[in-house]
């Protein structure tokens, strides 16, 4: 009996033991996908967002980050976004490609500076093309950044349009920004940034159009010769999740995840002004030569672009003189 006893309790002790053992349940996790490279703005600030929301979440979820396009291109994970299977992105250009109307974000020198993107976040972003994204299943949390874009080249600097001439230039999936290069005469071909590097180092490509946070952190300036200036485009990015998985979150969830989404602007932005003055001098230092562009002649050359937009899309030029006019006196 005595012995009986004993494999008894040594059994329960095990049973015990075993039980302690199991893990708890599996924290939700809410993974974060977007392409940039190390120590790009976009890693930046995704980093914050995840550090600002997991504080905010406490062990209700955590938010994962994966970039340099780990879970994909930008226009795979729009679709990821659609279908559940990732939970946020950080779009940029691609938006236009959900929505036409984000295209005005790809009329070139729109945009004069931040104080400006500001503005026309409060009287256009979130009024008018917040809705129309999430009609297509795509829901904004915050607008972050991506910058003001410059062309890079491995054939000579560009200090006009017509220094474009032919060239073989990548751009990011988005039907005005092919639209504006056509226009200023290159041969423009979208491609997701992660191809960029390998193209531009074997001569598929002759140049390629970013920021400066994309283009040192993809490490173009190791492959290419020029940098000019234009400031073409400045592009925002936004903070994206599908609507129907964003919905499905409990509330305190969705809560704490928009919050921290908005909170992170201020720091993206902050971040944003300081790379924009570091990194020039650091790809000058790799020895690429830089030039200022003739903006006065871009902005001639881009009347087509403009005029195309208000055509194509309904209400494109009443949104776009919209924020014209917000821009006034800054």
């Amino acid at each position: 009996m005595n012995t009986r006893r004993h494999v008894l309790g040594l059994a329960l002790t095990a049973a015990a033991a075993a039980f302690t053992a199991l893990p708890a349940a599996a924290q939700l996790e809410l993974k974060l996908g977007h392409v940039g490279g190390p120590g790009s703005l976009f890693e930046l600030s995704a980093n914050e967002f995840a550090r600002r929301a997991n504080e905010k979440l406490g062990n209700k979820a955590k938010v994962v980050t994966f970039g340099s396009s780990q879970l994909g291109g930008d226009a795979e994970l729009m679709q990821k976004l659609r279908l559940g299977t990732v939970d946020f992105a950080i779009p940029s250009t691609v938006m236009s490609s959900t929505v036409d109307a984000f295209g005005m974000f790809e009329m070139p020198y729109l945009v004069k500076n931040r104080e400006h993107m500001k503005k026309i976040e409060a009287a256009v972003v979130w009024p008018t093309l917040a809705p129309m994204a999430e009609a297509r299943g795509i829901k904004l949390l915050a607008v972050w950044e991506n910058g003001f874009r410059h062309i890079t080249t491995n054939t000579k600097p560009i200090v006009r349009p017509a220094d474009l001439a032919g060239m073989k230039l990548r751009v990011p999936q988005g039907k005005w920004r092919v639209k504006m290069f056509q226009t200023y005469g290159a041969n423009p071909s979208p491609m997701a940034l992660s191809e960029v590097f390998v193209a531009l180092q074997t001569g598929v490509m002759d140049g390629q159009e970013n920021p400066l946070t994309q283009i040192y952190s993809s490490k173009f300036q190791e492959v290419q010769k020029f940098i000019s200036m234009t400031g073409h485009v400045y592009t925002p990015a936004y903070l994206a999740t599908g609507a129907r998985r964003f919905a499905s979150l409990p509330a305190d969830v969705q809560a704490a995840l928009a919050a921290a989404a908005k909170e992170t602007q201020a720091y993206v932005y902050e971040q944003a002004a300081k790379l924009d003055n570091d990194l020039l001098d650091k790809i000058k230092a790799a020895g690429v030569k830089v030039n200022e562009a003739d903006k006065d002649a871009f902005i001639a050359a881009s009347k087509a672009v403009y005029e195309d937009f208000a055509k194509e899309v309904p209400d494109g030029g009443k949104l776009v003189d919209q924020a014209i006019a917000l821009g006034k006196g800054l």
